[in-house]
């Protein structure tokens, strides 16, 4: 019997100024499973998160929405907690940045590095907005690659090619707060010598604690040789200010990781739990950290070189994990695929969803791809005609024909101990974060059960006299599978799971897989799952595609409000065929607050459209009005009905909408050049 593990589990502090979607979903459900997982095999786990609740784009937010910085996060924590506890991610305690643990922390740690010769400052040129009067994070100037050209990039790396930089090497830059041109200029700043741990941190990555995925890329940091790490910034910023240093404050990723320790120490400090425990230099208890693949360098360089520096712990490994496509592309407003979390949850079972991650997640850093189509199958075929199926085919036998009660034994135990024995495979699957291979073992233990039950047919043996000890004895070995399953799935389906428990009258422990309930009452079955229909999905992606917030929500200025699209190419606007079409006919679309839905006439043709110009014109002004419309856009099926087309229409949006007049120059079906 192995010893009971201590293990502490953070994921990456979502940042205040905004929803949570699908993307970020990944990561909190992977860790949630794994922390359930931990629990449900009798060790000990504590699962902490935060607000990341400082920098400039939470101050610029709070400006505009005329609020402050401590209203802004404070409602934004209640959204994002709101989300989690619907998801069933089951935090043992999250909490803010913006706290007065996190401020401790980040004041003694810095003191700490400052007093062992890890802090120096020196006189820096930097990005400074003549217009907005402040100087420029990283990530409000873009401009263009200095390694490899690509526009568009951020101030601080490049996602076309990964490279890092300075901000002042970037070339043609913009500030994203007034879309003025930043100037140079002077200002004294803090910075932590990376450098210093340069050999602790090769030794520390040598031996394991990260995957070699991403050892492999850090290499490229150590041939460059790490370079000293600006940990500062200047007033006006939302944040904690530096000790000693005024106008000065900490950098938003000098303080956020710290939030890890700020949100474990609230929880100590209200369940009497020792912290030093877990984040003593000497700690034999366990540390891991979930994050995305984007911010690996920061958890894998900075916060261990921080911890060691001022005498901590460093974590027992790091998890990286990869970005969310869906229908295999990236989120996207006009596919209605970037979808928050809450517009999820407003259409289908959060159960779901964290199957089909589960599905998809491995012990890598590769991306994982929502296929909304697959998406439907595969829990359908899955969950709702393999695991629940087992349960629904045998409980009703047992519940009216033998009073609630399980026989006093199995008619074939070999096969119970056979799926018994895959817990093992199941356990180390879960165990290395190979999500996929766990879920792919538990359902062929589930296609063992469906056999046994097809072959034996309990719904003909209870028509035959004299048979019915038989099909007590077959409902009982399925009913057992079936708790098999659902022990080895809780850590997936928690709510699916505690039904399951009602129903069968028992808890589901992994400690208990080996003894099957044999002369044991059950309760009465009720439907544990649904099949999805097409129609939520469809119902999700509509209110995604008109729901979804701007790009870089913190940006002022008309980009803000309306950014550009990715760039098309000459051929691809070659294609577009735009025509003068005649609206026969306009007509309200019941339910829905912004369409109309047009019947057009483009020569002859007719096309039904559905457009979202209800603001704008009431149906009895459109009608016998002209307007363009794509005419060789694909069909898409929506909510409503299927809209063949789309309509143009220019102005500023709301009640300043404008399509054509009938004119003597303009005919239905002429092509627009």
């Amino acid at each position: 019997m192995t010893s009971k593990r201590n293990i502490l589990v953070t994921s990456a502090l979502p940042y205040a100024n905004g929803p949570i979607h699908l993307g970020h979903l990944v990561e909190y459900i992977q860790t949630d499973i794994w922390a359930r997982f931990q629990r449900l095999r009798d060790n000990s786990c504590y699962y902490v998160c935060a607000d990341d609740a400082h920098g400039t784009p939470i101050m610029l937010r709070a400006r505009q929405d005329g609020i402050t910085p401590e209203a802004l996060i404070a409602a934004t924590q209640k959204e994002h907690e709101a989300d989690f506890a619907d998801f069933l991610v089951d935090f043992d305690n999250y909490y803010s940045t913006h706290s007065e643990e996190n401020k401790d922390f980040a004041s003694s740690i810095y003191l700490k590095l400052r007093e062992e010769g890890h802090i120096h400052t020196k006189t820096i040129k930097q990005a400074y907005d003549p217009e907005a009067e402040m100087f420029l994070p990283d990530r409000f100037i873009k401009g263009t690659c200095p390694k490899c050209g690509a526009d568009d990039q951020y101030g601080d790396n490049c996602e076309v090619c990964g490279a890092t930089y300075d901000p002042t090497e970037l070339k043609n830059p913009v500030s994203a707060v007034s879309g003025a041109t930043p100037v140079e200029k002077d200002s004294e700043q803090y910075f932590f010598k990376l450098s210093d741990f340069s050999e602790m941190l090769q030794q520390w990555l040598k031996e394991g604690h990260v995957q070699s995925e991403v050892a492999n890329k850090l290499d490229e940091w150590f041939e460059e040789g790490l370079k000293d790490w600006d940990i500062s910034r200047n007033a006006p910023y939302w944040g904690f200010e530096i000790p000693d240093a005024p106008g000065k404050y900490f950098y938003v990723w000098m303080d956020a990781p710290m939030g890890y320790m700020a949100s474990f120490k609230n929880f100590c400090d209200k369940n009497d739990i020792n912290f030093d425990d877990y984040w003593a230099a000497d700690s034999k208890n366990e540390l891991y950290h979930f994050i995305g693949k984007d911010i690996a360098r920061f958890h894998t360089l900075f916060w261990p070189a921080v911890l060691d520096g001022a005498g901590y712990r460093k974590p027992t490994a790091v998890f990286c994990h990869g970005f969310l496509t869906v229908n295999g592309q990236k989120m996207s407003k006009s596919r209605g695929t970037f979808i928050k979390a809450r517009t999820y949850l407003d259409n289908l079972n959060p159960e779901y969803l964290r199957y089909y991650y589960t599905a998809k997640l491995s012990s890598g850093v590769d991306d994982i791809d929502l296929n909304l189509e697959d998406f439907m199958q595969r829990v359908n075929s899955d969950l709702v005609g393999k695991v629940v199926n087992i349960a629904s085919r045998c409980a009703g036998f047992i519940t009216k024909k033998f009073d609630k009660q399980l026989s006093a034994e199995l008619p074939e135990p070999e096969l119970y101990d056979d799926i018994v024995a895959a817990g093992e495979q199941i356990a180390e699957h879960f165990e290395n974060r190979e999500y996929n291979k766990a879920v792919r073992e538990i359902m062929a233990q589930a296609d063992k059960a469906n056999v046994y039950i097809d072959e034996n047919k309990p719904w003909v043996l209870i028509k035959e006299e004299g048979r019915e000890d038989e099909v007590q004895k077959i409902c009982t070995q399925g009913l057992n599978m079936f708790r098999l399953l659902m022990t080895y799935l809780k850590p997936i389906l928690p709510a699916t799971a505690e039904k399951s428990e009602a129903f069968l009258n028992t808890k589901l422990k992994w400690a208990s897989i080996s003894q099957p309930l044999l002369s044991h009452e059950i309760n009465k079955f009720k439907p544990l799952l649904t099949r999805i229909e097409k129609e939520q999905i469809e119902a999700m992606t509509d209110a995604s595609t008109e729901n979804m917030p701007t790009q870089e929500e913190t940006l002022t200025g008309p980009l803000a409000d309306d950014p550009i699209a990715d760039e098309i190419s000459f051929d691809d606007f070659a294609r577009i065929d735009l025509r003068i079409a005649k609206i026969v006919k306009a007509e309200h679309v019941e339910g829905a607050d912004k369409l109309l839905q047009l019947t057009l006439d483009i020569g002859g043709i007719t096309k039904n459209v559905f457009a979202g110009i209800k603001s704008a014109y009431s149906p009895e002004d459109l009608e016998g009005k002209l307007t363009v419309m794509v005419a060789n856009l694909a069909p898409r099926k929506m909510r409503f009905g299927l809209s063949e087309g789309m309509v143009l229409a220019a102005g500023p949006g709301g009640k300043d909408l404008f399509i054509l007049s009938p004119d003597d120059g303009a005919a239905p079906g002429m092509k627009v050049k």
